[in-house]
């Protein structure tokens, strides 16, 4: 088999007087790999197989003529037709040479192109019917043909100065060749780096216009490489040079700054960092690393670019608290007392923060949980883990994680990065400048996730007591002890942290404040501080308790205290103005006066008891995360055909509530006074108020209930009455979270009777204080009938809208 073995300058002679440029009918075919053979063109081939070995044989001892085809797939052995191209050259063997071995080497001469028609014979080798393979000749003559030839040869030209392996002679060769046809040959065969396929397009195409267009396409894109390797070539050296030049001249600044006697800033920076390796007190392995880097960075120039880079993590390695700590003291007497000052209220929470501490005081290197402080906005979450810092005489940092969505949030970047630094818990504690602080996670609930990461895994590592002792920060890539650091988090909600995450904490729950302890708090704390923040003096300005309650119910409603703030601050800032104006007089902030300033309560109370008049409206209780609120929900029957409308921005679990309720009432319809038989020509329309705000959950089902009872009964629901519970097909009443927001919630609308599932009776006695009881009748239910029984009035009333529009009379 043929193989090609090194490519030989092209030459532009014509065969000689000795060569036959006839083509015979049959001929002897080797076979090529990974190369091409053009006519007008010589080159070297090199034969070792025994068959093409025989071939070269015969064909020196004949007309000396073989035909030369290159093969498809160059690992194929022994090729068939199928295996090469049919596009071949009649070839010329000028001279041959046997070595030792027995192979043989070439020098063949392209004498024109041949077409394979069919292989006649395969042993002792290839044997094929030919036919020359005619050309279409260019119009030497035109224009258009004029200037493919120079365009090829202003390229070629190019090519051969930027190229390292061709010689500069092909240039003056390629000048003296007119014709477009032996041209496009010539050059195509001197291109070494051109693919096989490329090479044998070239061939294969006859018509010598066309092969001179793919040749220069071909020439315009060996050119560009050409290029833009020169210029990568250029840069290089040129990179190098500098380099060597910029040592030099470092080099010599160095002696001129010894012989100057000055000093040197970077031998002085170093040692200023070995004496804080020696002095931070890190681990062992640490600081062993600490000054590998180090010593790094003392034989790198000051100019260079990585030595910044070394710099920056030598600075953040000592900046560390590795030993640094605060001096923990556990009176729990003093963090009561700190906590009654710092927060009214929340009795609950404070007893189980005592008892954490407590714990703490008596094993002190206990593992203790992670505390989550979860609850509505403004109630006391972040204030709340201030205070446990400032009671036990530690230090405290916060790190707020909303909207957080890079892992490299909490572990850091990695030093590879171009302004890469440290997580926010490393951050954190060189800020804070000790390694136990109390450690504030804000919003943990709302951290989000992306393509770069999700920062809720990132903290399983951070919040397991099993596991922090080792946290390795990317940026610093050494481990550094997070167990003594309390961490506390603090979430309005914990639907959205995932489970692991949820896991690894111990949750407090806190909730809404009552109307009293909204006052306790305005009186003791928010007014004082708003006072002083609008540059005011207390003998300025007096608010009066009847002046904060109308503020409370009002002009805010909230499970917290911070619009209640804002308000106060909004009544400050206009007193404040007062008194820029040159009005020095004691201000009392009195009701009259709070709605002067601030304008007409945004919150009234509503008539509930009024809406409730009409049958099919019924009262219910939700749970939101900014606290409890109350809901109406409205039923009515049309005509139509065994329908179900629900309107109100629904959720899924809401509408499956919604048709348990229906299913319930058709099977105990009778029991109610109504028809068996009236959905099969009624339709039922249920609708929840406050349309645009989304609403979800099975906590309404006792309600829907309830409100689809009174629309086809026509018993109007007592407007005293609020409830809430899940509701089951049998008729089940099941119980239900956020009991004390819900509570509260009726409380705020003057709702005295509250019913609740059975099952719930313990978290009213465990969450609800003797005053949130005060004046309300909780009424615990196991059954819808109970429920029923409680809610409807004893008969149908005229509805107010009917009585008022046979009352109401225009005038004449």
């Amino acid at each position: 088999m043929g193989e090609h073995d090194t490519a030989a300058p092209p030459t532009s002679e014509t065969p000689g007087a000795d060569v036959p440029t006839t083509v015979p009918t049959e001929i002897p075919v080797l076979p090529l790999r990974d190369t091409v053979l053009f006519p007008n063109s010589f080159m070297p081939l090199a034969v070792a197989r025994e068959s093409s070995v025989a071939l070269i044989d015969d064909a020196i001892a004949g007309d000396k003529r073989v035909g030369v085809f290159t093969q498809r797939n160059a690992a194929d052995e022994e090729p068939g037709q199928d295996g090469l191209f049919p596009v071949g050259t009649l070839a010329h063997i000028h001279k041959m040479f046997k070595l030792p071995d027995g192979s043989l080497r070439l020098i063949v001469q392209g004498v024109t192109r041949l077409h394979l028609d069919s292989l006649t014979t395969s042993a002792p080798y290839l044997r094929a019917h030919v036919h020359e393979a005619v050309e279409e000749l260019a119009d030497a003559e035109s224009v258009e043909t004029d200037a493919r030839i120079r365009n090829i040869r202003s390229n070629f030209q190019q090519i051969v100065e930027l190229s390292p392996v061709l010689s500069e002679d092909l240039s003056s060769l390629i000048a003296n060749i007119a014709e477009p046809s032996r041209l496009t040959d010539v050059i195509a065969s001197s291109l070494s780096t051109v693919s096989t396929g490329v090479k044998q397009d070239l061939l294969s195409t006859t018509n010598v216009a066309d092969r001179m267009e793919a040749l220069n396409r071909v020439l315009t894109k060996e050119l560009e490489v050409l290029e833009v390797g020169s210029k990568i070539q250029s840069e290089v050296e040129s990179e190098v040079g500098r380099n060597q030049r910029e040592y030099f001249l470092r080099e010599q600044m160095k002696a001129i700054q010894r012989e100057l006697g000055e000093g040197d800033d970077q031998a002085k920076e170093i040692d200023e960092f070995s004496e804080k390796i020696s002095a931070s007190g890190m681990p062992e392995a640490v600081e062993k690393d600490a000054r590998r880097e180090l010593d790094r960075l003392s034989k790198m120039p000051a100019s260079a670019a990585e030595y910044t880079v070394a710099r920056t993590y030598v600075d953040w390695l000592v900046s560390v608290p590795w030993s640094a700590h605060s001096e923990e003291v556990i009176e729990l007497g003093r963090t009561k007392v700190t906590l009654d000052a710092d927060h009214s209220g929340l009795e609950k929470v404070k007893d189980r923060i005592l008892e954490y501490l407590a714990v703490r005081k008596l094993k002190p290197d206990v593992k203790g949980p992670i505390l989550c402080f979860a609850g509505p906005p403004g109630v006391g979450k972040t204030s709340l883990a201030k205070s446990i810092a400032s009671s036990i005489g530690r230090k405290s940092v916060r790190v707020s994680l909303g909207g957080m969505r890079d892992e490299a949030e909490i572990r850091g970047h990695r030093r590879t990065y171009i302004g890469a630094l440290p997580g926010q818990i490393i951050q954190g504690l060189r800020r804070v400048g000790v390694n136990n602080p109390v450690f504030v996670l804000d919003e943990v609930d709302k951290l989000g996730s992306d393509f770069r990461g999700d920062p809720a895994s990132a903290l399983l590592e951070v919040l397991d007591p099993e596991q922090n002792n080792t946290f390795r920060d990317h940026y610093l890539d050494v481990p550094f002890d997070l167990s003594t650091v309390l961490f506390i988090t603090t979430a309005n909600r914990l639907d959205t942290i995932p489970p692991p995450l949820r896991d690894r904490m111990e949750v407090i729950e806190l909730g809404g404040y009552t109307e009293r302890e909204k006052l306790d708090i305005a009186r003791d704390h928010l007014v004082a501080r708003q006072v002083e923040n609008h540059g005011l003096v207390p003998e300025s300005m007096v608010f009066t308790d009847a002046a904060l309650s109308a503020v409370i119910r009002g002009y805010t409603r909230e499970a917290g205290v911070r619009n209640l703030e804002r308000a106060i601050g909004s009544l400050c800032r206009k007193v404040a103005r007062r008194r820029a104006e040159g009005d020095l007089a004691l201000v009392t902030v009195t009701p009259e006066l709070v709605e002067d300033l601030l304008g007409a309560p945004r919150h009234l109370d509503e008539l509930l008891a009024d809406r409730t008049k009409d049958p099919g409206v019924a009262i219910g209780l939700a749970w939101t995360p900014v606290g409890g609120e109350v809901l109406l929900i409205e039923a009515s029957r049309m005509a139509g055909s065994s329908a179900l409308t629900l309107t109100g921005s629904l959720g899924d679990v809401m509408k499956e509530s919604a048709r348990i309720a229906l299913s319930w009432f058709r099977t105990h319809a009778s029991a109610c006074g109504v028809d068996p038989k009236f959905y099969e020509d009624s339709e039922i329309h249920m609708h929840v108020p406050s349309g645009a705000i989304p609403k979800d959950g099975p906590s309404a089902g006792v309600t829907m209930v309830v409100a689809l009872a009174s629309a086809l009964s026509g018993r109007p629901v007592r407007g005293d009455i609020a409830m809430t519970g899940e509701v089951t097909l049998s008729g089940r009443v099941l119980p239900v979270g956020g009991i004390k927001e819900k509570v509260l919630a009726a409380r705020r609308h003057g709702i005295h009777h509250v019913i609740l599932p059975k099952q719930n009776e313990t978290h009213v006695k465990e969450d609800l204080t003797d005053e949130i009881r005060r004046g309300l009748t909780v009424h615990f239910v196991t059954v819808i009938d109970e429920v029923l029984a409680l809610a409807l009035t004893p008969a149908a009333r005229t509805s107010i809208r009917a009585r008022t529009a046979t009352t109401v009379r225009q005038p004449n």
